[in-house]
């Protein structure tokens, strides 16, 4: 009997220590998500599993095209994934071209996949605060991102993580470029 109680604390225990860790991984290391529509295509596709690093923007500051994931404002468990192109204190303006511009410079990038058709909000300067990102899908003319109000700049708290790597499909398992 004595062997058997042992035996159950023990497996008991083991459990305990698994759930445990798992919570710690998922709320501060990583954790999973999909990728819905096609605002980042080519780069990401409907339908990709991602990892999410948790961990990176604890000790660095987010940089000039990562792609971060951050919940949507105004629907529940909603999250956008989307590349920075604005940093904090920067002016962010697009003009009747589709160009780019970085307080007052034109901003050398590929990412997009195609010319931007409507700089919605950032038709005029955008300045960003202390603690603002403005972030767009590289599917520029299929994504919802900060040139609509409805998203607007984003702010450093709002952050999830990073996408680090993509899980599924598996014939593109890999680590996520972001330059």
């Amino acid at each position: 009997m004595n062997r058997k109680l042992k035996e159950i604390l023990s497996t008991s225990l083991y459990f305990l220590i698994v759930l445990i860790m798992t919570f710690l991984v998922v709320t501060y290391v990583g954790q999973r998500t999909m990728v819905i529509g096609s605002s980042m295509e080519p780069m990401l596709s409907d339908g990709d599993n991602l990892i999410v690093d948790k961990l990176t923007y604890r000790f660095k500051d987010p940089e000039r095209f990562d792609i971060i994931v951050f919940p949507f404002r105004y629907a529940e468990k909603t999250y956008y994934i989307k590349r920075i192109i604005g940093l904090p204190g920067e002016t962010i303006y697009i003009d009747e071209n589709g160009t780019i511009y970085i307080d007052g410079e034109v901003l050398k990038e590929n990412y997009g996949k195609e010319v931007i058709t409507d700089p919605g909000r950032a038709y005029e300067e955008i300045t960003l605060g202390p603690d603002e990102y403005f972030v767009m899908g590289d599917n520029r003319n299929n994504s919802s991102d900060s040139r609509d109000p409805v998203v607007g700049n984003v702010h450093r708290d709002e952050f999830i993580g990073k996408a680090w790597m993509r899980i599924w499909p598996l014939d593109k398992m890999g680590m996520i470029k972001h330059r």
